[in-house]
């Protein structure tokens, strides 16, 4: 019974109760200022209520004090909601350290899922329990909707652009993930499910997988077969800049302008490259607009963070 009259769908991450609580904070105040309200009407309508044609009202002196006080409480109410709601959303948007990555590719009608170590899925995502996750999330076409209630977790993936989010499952299960954004006549059918497992189970389903090699060694199969290599060395010498310990490095642009070389400067750099130009180099880049997909966009950029980051640290090995 208690199933089938709940108001809530699974709260299976870290995040989700303290999404709950804000709801259930907003849903109560509103409750409660609206009745009081209506029966302040009811209330007032019936007590100053004309009760003879000519009968004139006498005139009613405000109280500045009750001013004050109906004008701040409802004041400091309303700003426990942006607080509260403003604290959630930074909390929510900003992912601790250590978590593992997932990338993932909206298609009309579909989730294309890549793990970094080798296996890939439609519409299912495998996770451990207990560890943070790191979604970089792109779409082929249109704009969807990353949505998994359970988690309280939704995004839009924006063509165009790479989006991020994160989660930590809490309780080992499967849950629904759906497009939450209208993408077409088959929109309704763009489901899948997320399946939350313990860490030993998890990696027993990983090691079941990634036949065809990591993402890096994916990406760098790649970045030789669209000639990249023949222009981006390994070395700093060369007619383009070296990919190298590039990922996470200040770039230097024309113009004295510094960026980050992070994945969207990186997936901009691939299809648009004329956009950011490195000082010291002439735009000799063609595009690749229309000849790479963004689920191998994802993987050169994979196989570019592998070649370490600022500092010279190995983020991936490209061989596994």
């Amino acid at each position: 019974m208690r199933e089938l009259f709940r108001f809530f769908p699974d709260s299976a991450s870290s995040i989700s109760d303290a999404v709950d609580a804000l709801y259930l904070w907003l849903t109560t105040v509103s409750t409660i200022m609206t009745l009081l309200i209506f029966l302040a009407i009811g209330y007032f309508a019936i007590r100053y209520r004309r009760r003879e044609p000519g009968e004139v009202p006498a005139p009613v002196l405000g109280s500045l004090r009750l001013e004050i006080l109906w004008s701040v409480i409802p004041f400091l109410v309303m700003l426990s909601f942006f607080t509260w709601g403003t604290y959630l959303y930074f909390h929510s948007q900003t992912s601790p350290k250590g978590g593992m990555e997932v990338f993932i590719t909206g298609k009309q009608w579909m989730w294309k899922i890549q793990h970094p170590s080798g296996p890939r899925e439609i519409n299912e995502l495998h996770v451990p329990i207990g560890v943070p996750v790191n979604l970089t999330l792109a779409s082929e076409d249109v704009i969807h909707s990353f949505y998994v209630p359970a988690f309280r977790i939704k995004k839009d993936v924006v063509p165009g652009r790479l989006n991020r989010v994160w989660f930590q499952a809490t309780k080992p299960g499967k849950y629904h993930l759906f497009c939450a954004e209208y993408c077409g006549t088959e929109h309704s059918g763009m489901i899948g499910w997320v399946y939350a497992m313990e860490r030993h189970e998890y990696e027993q389903w990983l090691s079941g997988g990634g036949g065809e090699g990591s993402m890096a060694t994916r990406g760098e199969k790649l970045f030789q077969q669209y000639g990249c290599a023949s222009c981006h060395t390994m070395e700093t010498a060369g007619r383009c800049p070296s990919v190298r310990g590039l990922y996470g490095r200040q770039v230097l642009l024309r113009g004295g302008e510094q960026v980050t070389a992070d994945d969207s400067y990186l997936r901009e750099s691939i299809l648009n490259p004329r956009a950011k130009i490195v000082a010291g180099f002439e735009p000799i880049m063609p595009t690749f607009q229309g000849q790479i997909n963004e689920e191998s966009l994802l993987q050169i950029i994979a196989y570019i963070k592998s070649l370490g980051v600022e500092g010279g640290e190995e983020v991936e090995a490209t061989k596994k």
